[in-house]
């Protein structure tokens, strides 16, 4: 699938990787063979050479994360760069309780009938019970061709004999309303390219079926061209999606992608080949890290995604650290403390921080921060803001509710004001100006 420009873009990665020093010069010399790869897989001039200036200007301007590479970084640019050409995040596909009705059009020769026969055992294979038929009164036998491909695949078939496709769609949508089915999927007639009779037949259709959702099927072969179809379609339905087909025999299937996500309709299944299994979700991250070689990538993304934690981390910790927190605050981190050591040792290894807190109270603490946990699930959000409002009726309510005595409750909602009024102390505030000088050098 798009082997050259899997080729074209693992050789840019490679000449990355073989560099000491990467700079201006070696940065173009990867966006060269990017821009091949790109232009030999039919996708758009312009787009190309919008999308390689932006690489080069953002791995040239812009520093890596602390503990990121140069090379990694500019393979990070490159992959944020190419998974927002080819479509940016993954649809979700609802499937309600009840029928859902699925209904696929597009052009003569697009590969419908057989996307019919794929998608269905998708959901098949996904635990849908799973129903099929087709309103093609055009092509001799497409009604048999679609039968055959789901023969031995426990989905059901609906056919009558009639040339009438409005009477083959309302009768089929009968037939399956009254039926243990989960998802119909219904087949139609190839139009000729003209767009114009393509979405007649669709909004005709439409009215009879009510579809939950319209899937536009395009071949790949069709390259740029696929950006008026997909284009035409999107303006005309709210409920659509596209799927494209025969991806694995063709070089125009780069420019089929990206034509098709620049309208902005989300692309939701690729045909990788022409065995019924060959059919899958369109992942745009994922379909790009299997372009890029995803061994060394999933890695880098790990380290990405680390770092990102990090600094959310940070910041919930220096909000925590001038006093601002609530009870749960203050759970989860004695829990993540204890998984370091004990509170005392932890408090003996941070410079200037030798305040005088009872050794009995921090041992104490250990010991019941698993009971406060279940406290915490018996307390109301508004409690567990304000502990201020936990008195008396409520104390007593939450012990019911929890299994934890009155006065382990007591205890933890003193604990929590002693802990907000030692942060606000001198001594906290100049540890507070240290940690935020030391988190600033990290991140």
């Amino acid at each position: 699938m798009l082997d050259e420009l899997k080729g074209k873009l693992r050789k840019a990665i490679d000449k990355l990787k073989g560099k000491a020093v990467i700079d201006q010069k070696v940065v173009r010399e990867v966006l060269k063979e990017i821009q091949k790869g790109l232009l030999l897989s039919d996708v758009n001039v312009k787009i190309v050479f919008e999308m390689t200036k932006r690489i080069e200007e953002k791995a040239l301007s812009t520093e890596p994360p602390r503990g990121i590479t140069i090379r990694e970084h500019i393979i990070k640019i490159i992959y944020d760069e190419f998974t927002q050409l080819l479509g940016g995040s993954t649809p979700e596909l609802k499937i309600k309780k009840g029928l859902n009705k699925i209904l696929l059009v597009g052009i003569q020769g697009s590969g419908k009938t057989t996307t019919a026969a794929k998608l269905a055992k998708y959901f098949r294979d996904s635990n849908y019970k799973v129903g099929v038929f087709s309103t093609d009164t055009y092509r001799p036998a497409a009604r048999l061709q679609l039968k055959q491909l789901i023969s031995g695949l426990n989905i059901e078939f609906f056919d009558i004999k009639t040339e009438n496709s409005v009477e083959l769609a309302t009768k089929g949508i009968e037939y399956f309303s009254k039926r243990d089915i989960d998802i119909v999927i219904i087949d139609t007639a190839g139009r000729h390219k003209d767009e114009e009779s393509l979405m007649k037949e669709m909004k005709q259709l439409s009215m009879i079926i009510k579809p939950d959702i319209i899937f536009l099927v395009i071949d790949a072969s069709i390259g740029q061209q696929a950006y008026s179809q997909a284009k035409a379609f999107n303006e005309a339905t709210q409920i659509g999606g596209i799927i494209i087909t025969k991806l694995d025999g063709t070089a125009k299937g780069g420019g089929a992608l990206s034509a098709a996500a620049a309208t902005g309709a989300k692309i939701y299944f690729i045909g990788t080949g022409e065995k019924i299994e060959d059919f899958e979700e369109y992942n745009p991250p994922r379909f790009v890290g299997r372009l890029l070689g995803l061994g060394d990538l999933e890695t880098l993304l790990q380290k990405f995604k680390a770092i990102e934690i990090d600094k959310e981390k940070r910041e919930r910790l220096l909000q925590i650290a001038k006093g601002k927190f609530t009870l749960v605050d203050l759970v989860e981190q004695m829990e993540e403390i204890r998984k370091v050591g004990s509170f005392s040792k932890l408090l003996d290894l941070i410079p200037g921080f030798n305040l005088k807190i009872p050794k009995e109270m921090l041992e104490e603490a250990e010991e019941k921060v698993a009971k406060w946990r279940h406290a915490l699930d018996s307390m109301t959000d508004e409690e567990k803001i304000d502990p201020t409002l936990i008195k008396g009726s409520r104390i007593k309510r939450i012990s019911r509710g929890s299994g934890v005595d009155e006065k382990t409750i007591k205890e933890m909602i003193k604990q929590y004001h002693m802990s907000k009024k030692l942060l606000r102390s001198r001594k906290s505030k100049k540890f507070l100006k240290m940690f935020d000088k030391m988190m600033a050098k990290r991140g």
